[in-house]
């Protein structure tokens, strides 16, 4: 087995949790979907309480007291 084939079936066991015959299933482009990095950072529970704590939402007007 080539080196590339070995990292990438290390990293759908270990990190995606996918058994080999589900890893040898998968077509290119689920694969790369898969084990391609995110974009964008990943919005955490901190950042977000701080998203709200800076703005937040307008009291709901039959909510009120």
């Amino acid at each position: 087995m080539k080196p590339h084939w070995r990292a990438a079936l290390r990293l759908a066991s270990r990190q995606l949790a996918l058994s080999p015959e589900a890893f040898w299933r998968l077509s290119l482009a689920e694969w790369r979907a898969l084990a391609e990095a995110p974009s964008a950072p990943v919005l955490d529970r901190a950042a977000l309480d701080a998203l709200i704590a800076r703005f937040p939402d307008d009291p709901i007007p039959w909510e009120t007291p």
